[in-house]
């Protein structure tokens, strides 16, 4: 049974890339285009982990992962927020929501598929 990934990006791009990354790592991938649509799509998937931008229209990162926290059933599912930005501040402020880690665009595969692994709950 393979891992499930939710990968949520407003950028059509960077979401084919991580398809086409995380398929070819073997996992099942479920693809959002921003917060309020990964929430939609959050229980249809059952992923064992999140990926997540910060910067989307409708709900950004931060509000997708505070309105996952707030769901007694999720409050431990892995989120890492993939985004091109790297201030201290908004790092600290994602862990406060809730995130579990933090990567910077443009992403390694190798290293984004290791971080999964290591923080999927299967």
């Amino acid at each position: 049974m393979p891992l499930t990934v939710l990968a949520i990006d407003d950028s059509r791009t960077i979401r084919e890339l991580l398809r086409e990354a995380l398929v070819q790592a073997g996992f099942e991938v479920h693809l959002a285009i921003d917060g309020l649509d990964g929430l939609e799509k959050l229980e249809a998937a059952k992923p064992h982990a999140v990926i997540t931008d910060i910067n989307m229209p409708r709900m950004d990162g931060f509000g997708f992962i505070r309105a996952v926290r707030e769901q007694p059933q999720h409050s431990a599912l892995p989120i890492i927020v993939l985004t091109t930005e790297s201030a201290s501040e908004l790092k600290a402020r994602a862990r406060e929501a809730g995130a579990t880690a933090w990567i910077v665009k443009p992403f390694d595969e190798a290293k984004l598929v290791s971080a999964l692994r290591r923080v999927a709950v299967a």
